[in-house]
């Protein structure tokens, strides 16, 4: 039995799949075992074409691989550069010293040349926890293989190449790793005039992590308001970044040579989007754009235009900020801890709060196109703003508007102090505590209790929107470099909820 070790990924882990080549007498045959999905079942025929064309001989006989274990599903071509391995190492090709501590996974072409696959990084990471010296991988994925560190990378550009460096005959030099420019942000709060407070709300909730829905009539600025967040959220962290690339690694959203993800995602999706593309799933789970935006922002534009059957499957991860999806074939589940900001105008004309328009809705109209937000979605947004209509002279003012890098800096200034205080938590902004986190990291003085009773009286909070509106006034607070919550902090962050219909 010759064995050769790869991996199979699961969400955005991976666990080791051991590839064992057996070849006997009988008629000739190729068969694959260990619950393949189609495209492993595919190889077959890929894998001869491999071996042929890149000088060797294909095994007379029967030749039966298993992929083990039998009970964890395999998918996807990864499987083809192991398998043409493990058959060349029952032929004796190369001897079984030469794979030790080693993982492979690459597609096969019939020329025998290796293409690019999914999950590198999370088998990377998986050669890295387990302790195996090294790892084989398609020449376009090294630089995602390499950005773990701790672990040496060899490309491999074809089959025949690979075996000559296990035959110790020409040798493959270990990656490097190179390191990435970040790009620049194309859109900047400077482009932006007036709308100070919807600036301000966009600060807040960057320095947090905070939800946020703008309102307002066409050509307010909502849009670019929201497209513009990006530009002041600070750089992810090497954690984050590993989170995020092995997300779109998985997704095969990440470019072919790219190592880890600098920028935070951005994630867009048309309101025509499906359940499924929104929050993932599949016959064998994929992430959605929610995960995909994990460590980023999630900007639903039009937000009443989405389907609400479509918008509330987003209840689940905004709260526990993940993605579980249960199959016949077992459980995935994705990380989805995202900024979600959604921008709607206040009626189906758009200008119920326009002054310089006349709003040509009916009451009914009104009342059944703001319904289509239902009451727990609406709940869990931390800030809600309306975004008037620019004001002329602003629009004709020469003053230039502050930029996005100044108010980055304030941002930055806030999370260091969210991450002295929630590190030993393993959080990363205040929108992630718990109630008890937040009763032990942000107790409340008499004057604030008092404020928050009489909103709790009027009706006006939830007890979700209680520990939101504490979430959002211990941010103001870090961004005003308190230690405390102050009165006037509270206050602020009990403005941005009064938009929030209870129903």
């Amino acid at each position: 039995m010759f064995n050769i070790t790869t991996a199979a990924t699961l969400g955005i882990t991976a666990t080791p799949v051991t590839v064992e080549a057996d070849v006997s007498f009988g008629l000739n045959a190729f068969c694959i075992v260990g619950l393949p999905d189609t495209a492993v079942k595919e190889a077959r025929d890929r894998i001869r074409a491999a071996i042929k064309n890149s000088g060797y001989s294909f095994p007379r006989g029967r030749v039966t691989v298993n992929l083990a274990p039998a009970d964890v599903r395999k998918q996807g071509p990864l499987y083809d550069l192991p398998i043409a391995l493990s058959i060349l190492l029952a032929t004796g090709e190369f001897s079984r010293s030469s794979i030790d501590s080693c993982v492979f996974l690459g597609e096969l072409a019939l020329d025998g040349s290796v293409r690019a696959v999914q999950g590198t990084l999370t088998a990377a990471i998986m050669a890295k926890s387990r302790k195996l010296g090294s790892i084989f991988v398609p020449t376009g994925n090294t630089q995602e293989a390499t950005a773990i560190g701790g672990l040496e990378v060899f490309g491999v550009d074809a089959l025949q190449t690979l075996v000559d460096h296990l035959k110790g005959v020409q040798s493959i030099g270990p990656a490097t790793k190179v390191a990435f420019t970040t790009p620049t942000q194309t859109s900047d709060f400077c482009a932006i005039k007036g709308q100070e407070g919807a600036k301000r709300a966009l600060e807040i909730a960057a320095a947090g992590g905070h939800n946020i829905l703008l309102k307002g009539p066409p050509g307010a600025g909502k849009t670019l308001l929201a497209r513009s967040l990006p530009s002041i959220l600070p750089a992810l962290s090497h954690e984050e970044s590993i989170e995020v690339t092995a997300i779109a690694s998985v997704a095969g959203t990440l470019p072919t040579g790219q190592g880890l993800v600098q920028v935070r995602p951005f994630r867009s999706p048309h309101h025509s989007s499906s359940a499924v593309s929104l929050v993932g799933g599949g016959t064998w789970p994929r992430p959605g754009e929610v995960s995909l935006a994990h460590r980023g922002v999630l900007f639903l534009d039009e937000l009443p235009e989405f389907s609400r059957y479509v918008l509330e499957h987003l209840r689940q991860p905004l709260e526990d900020g993940n993605v579980t999806i249960s199959r016949a074939v077992g459980s995935i589940q994705f990380p989805a801890r995202f900024l979600l900001a959604a921008a709607m105008n206040p009626c189906p004309c758009g200008h119920l709060t326009n002054p310089h328009k006349q709003c040509t809705c009916t009451l009914n109209q009104i009342a059944k196109y703001q319904k289509k937000i239902s009451g727990p979605l609406l709940d869990r947004f931390d800030l809600v703003i309306e975004v008037p209509a620019v004001e002329h002279d602003k629009l004709l003012s020469n003053q230039k508007p502050e930029s996005s890098d100044a108010i980055r800096d304030r941002v930055e200034m806030a999370r260091t102090r969210q991450h002295e205080r929630l590190t030993e938590l393993r959080l990363f902004t205040n929108s992630e505590l718990s109630s008890s986190q937040l009763d032990e990291l942000c107790p409340l003085t008499s004057e604030n209790k008092s404020l928050l009773e009489v909103a709790l009286r009027s009706n006006r909070l939830s007890a979700r929107g209680f520990m939101r509106v504490r979430k959002v006034a211990r941010t103001i607070a870090d961004l005003a470099g308190s230690d405390e919550i102050a009165l006037e902090h509270l206050a602020e962050a009990l403005q941005y909820r009064e938009q929030v219909r209870l129903d």
